[in-house]
């Protein structure tokens, strides 16, 4: 079995375990939907949280492996988050493959004072901030925990024409979040992975991210 040198698991003990926990849940998830492309991603969702309720509830926009895959090889695409959780869970070296960069502004004390004076979330004026900085054209939104800031990003999409590569939409919770999926998953303008209903969250974006770095680097080897 090849291996992909960044994105894979750095010994040989860690690759086999994660190699035998991935066949473990295609055995276990038997027949499904996903293309051959989009299986992987909700595979490393399952093995992230070991809840096969993500066969299923894991959707896509046609597009979006296609797009997210690009931005990917493109290089020096920036993922956007909500939180840092999302930035500190994605390894350096594989992102740093790619020349690829994190961008939280959550905790930035001028989207703080934002939030207070405008009455909005600190999450909402964390997407106005990357949009300022040039940040969400091109680059990958990942969005684990605040519905706020996705539907801010679907409103800067639809009337200021924000184009982002790919929207990777999971946030979680009681309030807005359901929603929020349901808004984005009826949006054609940019491509999207969502999981609908009320789960979600940080640790599944970045299994989503990290599952389309090991697809990309895959990519490479097979023109190198």
């Amino acid at each position: 079995m090849t291996t992909n040198i960044v994105t894979e698991q750095l010994t040989a003990a860690g690759r086999a375990i994660e190699h035998d926990s991935f066949a473990i849940i295609d055995a276990e998830a038997g027949p499904h939907a996903y293309t051959a492309e989009q299986w992987p991603l909700v595979r490393r969702m399952i093995h992230a949280n070991a809840d096969f309720e993500f066969n299923g509830l894991t959707l896509f926009h046609p597009d979006a492996m296609r797009a997210g895959l690009a931005a990917v090889l493109k290089g020096g695409t920036p993922v956007v988050a909500d939180t840092e959780m999302i930035c500190v869970g994605l390894s350096k070296p594989r992102l740093a493959h790619f020349g690829m960069s994190t961008l939280h502004t959550i905790s930035d004390p001028d989207v703080i004072e934002r939030a207070h004076a405008e009455g909005t979330t600190r999450a909402v004026q964390a997407m106005r901030k990357a949009h300022r900085l040039g940040k969400l054209d091109g680059g990958i939104v990942a969005i684990g925990n605040a519905p706020t800031a996705l539907l801010e990003v679907i409103r800067l999409i639809r009337e200021e024409g924000v184009r982002p590569a790919l929207i990777v939409g999971m946030p979680v919770g009681f309030v807005s979040a359901v929603e929020s999926k349901d808004e984005l998953m009826t949006l054609n303008e940019v491509p999207w992975v969502a999981i609908k209903g009320r789960k979600g969250g940080s640790t599944l974006v970045v299994a989503a991210v990290h599952a389309l770095l090991g697809l990309a680097e895959a990519e490479q080897k097979k023109v190198a």
